[in-house]
């Protein structure tokens, strides 16, 4: 059994949430979470690089001079790729990079991803922010008083919360996404995890706060 501490926008403990591991997954595989990060980084590559090859490069397709009879090493025209101007050997083309596991290993990922910032004592659970109009200094303080300030901070909140996206988008190494959104890149490529209790319900599956 895993138990946390319940804090508020002000640092203090005002109870526990507590849950079973097995909730989320039986175990942490580390294959299957770095075969999950290569795809999300693969996928955000942007594969646009492109280079001339002989065929696209501007000149004439005329030999230089010709083949024997010159004393000369015998020459191509002027577009080969060993004369300078000329094109690629291998030229380079825009490629898709991006590729998909299977969604349920995927999903998978995820639970193993956030039991793990619970291992790791990378997670903070909140009651509430506090943040009822966009205001930077609001989440920034809360931050502060909860021990993750200035550093890299996914913050999962139940549903899409306006007031605390707009008040967080400002701060850096802070990235605000709603629990329902969340994936194992997030989750790992953060330091810190903080998480409203009921955004934590809904990864639970549960109908009440603990």
């Amino acid at each position: 059994m895993i138990s946390v501490p319940i804090r508020d926008a002000a640092g203090v403990e005002s109870g526990s949430y507590e849950f079973d591991p097995a909730e989320l997954c039986d175990a942490v595989n580390k294959q299957l979470l770095h075969d999950v990060v290569v795809m999300y980084e693969a996928s955000a590559r942007q594969g646009t690089v492109r280079t001339k090859s002989r065929g696209m490069v501007r000149g004439s397709t005329r030999k230089l001079f010709r083949q024997k009879g010159t004393g000369r090493a015998r020459a191509g025209n002027a577009r080969t790729p060993v004369r300078r101007g000329g094109g690629h050997a291998f030229g380079k083309k825009p490629r898709d990079f991006s590729y998909r596991l299977p969604r349920k290993a995927v999903r998978k990922a995820t639970r193993m991803a956030l039991l793990s910032k619970f291992q790791d004592g990378q997670a903070v659970v909140v009651s509430d922010l506090g943040c009822t109009v966009p205001r930077t200094k609001v989440v920034a303080d809360a931050l502060n008083a909860l021990g993750v300030g200035g550093s890299s901070t996914l913050l999962a909140t139940n549903g899409v919360d306006q007031n605390v996206y707009k008040s967080a988008r400002n701060i850096e190494g802070v990235q605000v996404m709603p629990a329902s959104d969340l994936n194992a890149y997030a989750l790992l490529r953060n330091r810190n995890f903080v998480v409203t209790v009921s955004a934590m319900d809904s990864l639970l599956g549960r109908g009440a706060s603990a």
